[in-house]
């Protein structure tokens, strides 16, 4: 505290002031007023003298007190019931964030940042943006602008300025191949990485607009929607947790998007022995050769439907089926048989849960396309194929198609207009089972359309229900097989994590190398998450990603005017574990200013 005084023309008064801090902002608060110096005169033969050595005994006062307090560790806040609070005051900030930050530290990202901007001459962080553009995706995710205005909801102010974001976007889009690489090493210090089995899968990004470009292409819309996308493929380890990335523009076949990335994780990450895990968008002879070679693998799903007519005939074969568990030979007509006698009986029979399989060493020629012009080389890839069936798929498959054949059911009776049937390979449109036929009232060709099911389509659909397909060339027991495959729902989960929860999409940027960062950020974000999700997860205890990032999002603090932090969220279970995870708490009931800081240091020591 200190002494000021205030003149005015008709009077010079006395004040006792103090500074306080406020999200890093310094202002000052009045403590007392004294009068002035005309009235203390007459009780005082030096008001000034006597102020001065009134505001040093309020100090001694105020420092043993405050001594008093430590060792009761209390606090003592003192508010005023009748003053306003200062206008265009923030009182309350974000601390969830703290959590991330210590894993943006613990993954070295400041350190890569630091490496990128060596020959940026910029005045800004790119560390300090990179890190709010991460945080902002996972807790308060919006466009760029949107993120930047809601910094200052963050304990921490921003040393930057929106100009300073876009620019630090095109230092990102630079170096985001080296971003990646560096990243995945230093998480490998921070976390093991499971990545002898690698998951890839692609999806697209939609655009708000209407021309296409260089990069913004006009393509086949996972989300069918009828603007220009842009194309990511995504690589993931056996935990989840996303290794690499790469985009193209919206038109390109994604079968051809597989073998770049691998390349770049065996020279840059370091990185060649693995297995690789796809579904059968990715499953072309030209992958299947590739992963074939060297110290690589894969497991990767075939469509029986677009297999040749003799394999067909062996895949759906009645006779020959094993059982996972037993030395067995099955007739699927028997197992269908005993399933239906058991359902008249209201329940299901002991075949119901079991999955049977038969297998086929296969050998395919492929044409190599690295042999040089004018000689074409072929090589072959020795596979084993795999075919399940499960009379609990089967009935799943049937449950789908039902409720899309009442919705065909439904479109094709209002008969009012043509229907748009989507392309015949898409299953998940139920406007392939519809089909018109156009009469006239005595039955001739004419004009006049109707619409019906067409029972054809339903019939053959029906022929693969139950049945399921892996290919490799792995030598692993088919259990190990069948365990490797189902773990590529995880990369789906990335993708509806990355598009829901971030809200990726759309993404209101033109440029290309800005539109590069921005898959950037969100892919660190994804890392960020997944690994705070790991970190978080007992055997006895899990959360989902809305739980997780909604308790983050819900971890604020309330400023107390030189105190520091009071916290305004429910203690949980979860909020216990982060604490237990991270090694630090922010669930006191005031958490002080040298508490905040010595928590601050903690997270930025590597």
């Amino acid at each position: 505290m200190r002494l000021s005084k205030s003149v005015s023309k008709n009077a010079t008064s006395l004040y006792v002031i103090e500074s306080t801090y406020i999200h890093g902002k310094r202002s000052t608060r009045t403590v007392e007023s004294l009068g002035t110096l005309e009235k203390l005169s007459k009780e005082h033969e030096d008001p000034i003298a006597w102020a001065q050595q009134y505001v040093k005994s309020l100090n001694e006062k105020q420092a043993l007190e405050r001594k008093k307090l430590k060792e009761n560790a209390e606090v003592l806040i003192r508010l005023n019931a009748s003053k306003p609070i200062p206008k265009n005051t923030r009182v309350l900030f974000n601390g969830g964030y703290l959590f991330l930050e210590r894993l943006y530290y613990q993954l070295g990202l400041d350190k890569i940042c630091e490496t990128c901007q060596a020959d940026a001459r910029a005045s800004y962080s790119l560390s300090d943006i990179l890190a709010r553009l991460v945080f902002g995706r996972i807790l308060f995710p919006g466009s760029k602008h949107k993120t930047f205005s809601m910094m200052d909801q963050f304990i921490e102010p921003a040393s930057f300025e929106l100009h300073d974001v876009y620019r630090a976007l095109s230092v990102l889009a630079q170096n985001s191949e080296f971003i990646q690489s560096q990243l995945y090493k230093n998480s490998t210090m921070v976390e093991k990485r499971n990545s002898r089995i690698l998951y890839y899968d692609c999806t697209n990004y939609y655009f708000e607009i209407e021309q296409e470009d260089e990069f913004r292409k006009y393509g086949h819309s996972k989300e069918r929607r009828p603007n220009p996308i842009v194309q990511m493929g995504l690589m993931m380890d056996e935990d989840g947790i996303p290794l690499a990335f790469n985009l193209h523009p919206g038109n390109t076949n994604e079968q051809i998007t597989l073998t770049p990335l691998e390349k770049t994780i065996e020279n840059d990450f370091k990185h060649s022995k693995f297995v690789i895990c796809t579904d059968a968008g990715l499953s072309s002879a030209p992958n299947k050769l590739f992963n074939s070679k060297k110290d690589k693998a894969f497991v990767t799903t075939q469509s029986i439907k677009t297999m040749s007519e003799d394999m067909q005939q062996w895949a759906l074969h009645r006779d020959g089926w094993k059982c996972l568990g037993d030395t067995n030979q099955y007739s699927l007509d028997d197992i269908e048989k005993a399933e239906a006698e058991a359902l008249q009986q209201g329940q299901h029979s002991a075949y119901y849960g079991k999955l049977f399989y038969h297998e086929k060493k296969d050998r395919i020629e492929v044409q190599d396309q690295t042999a040089p012009k004018g000689k074409p080389k072929y090589d072959y890839i020795d596979q084993t194929l795999y075919v399940t069936f499960s009379l609990k798929y089967k009935e799943y498959l049937r449950f789908i198609r039902q409720r899309q054949l009442d919705k065909a059911t439904a479109l094709a009776h209002e008969n009012l207009k043509p229907v748009q049937k989507s392309q015949a390979t898409n299953p998940n449109d139920y406007k392939r089972f519809i089909s018109s036929v156009s009469t006239t009232e005595s039955g001739e060709i004419a004009n006049h359309t109707t619409y019906f099911v067409d029972a054809d389509i339903v019939t053959q659909e029906e022929r693969y229900d139950g049945f399921y397909c892996v290919a490799t060339n792995l030598d692993d027991p088919i259990q190990t097989i069948l365990d490797i495959n189902k773990k590529r729902w995880e990369i789906e989960e990335c993708f509806r994590i990355t598009k829901t929860t971030f809200k990726a999409r759309p993404v209101y940027l033109s440029r290309e190398d800005h539109i590069r960062a921005h898959f950037l950020t969100c892919f660190i974000a994804l890392v960020l998450y997944r690994l705070l999700e790991k970190k978080v997860t007992t055997p006895e205890q899990s959360y989902t990603t809305d739980e997780i990032v909604e308790q983050l999002r819900n971890m604020n603090f309330m400023a107390s005017s030189g105190n520091g932090y009071i916290p305004a969220y429910e203690r949980t279970t979860f909020t216990d574990r982060l604490h237990q995870v991270f090694g630090f708490r922010t669930d006191f009931e005031i958490v002080t200013k040298k508490h905040l800081k010595n928590i601050q240091q903690k997270i930025r020591a590597n």
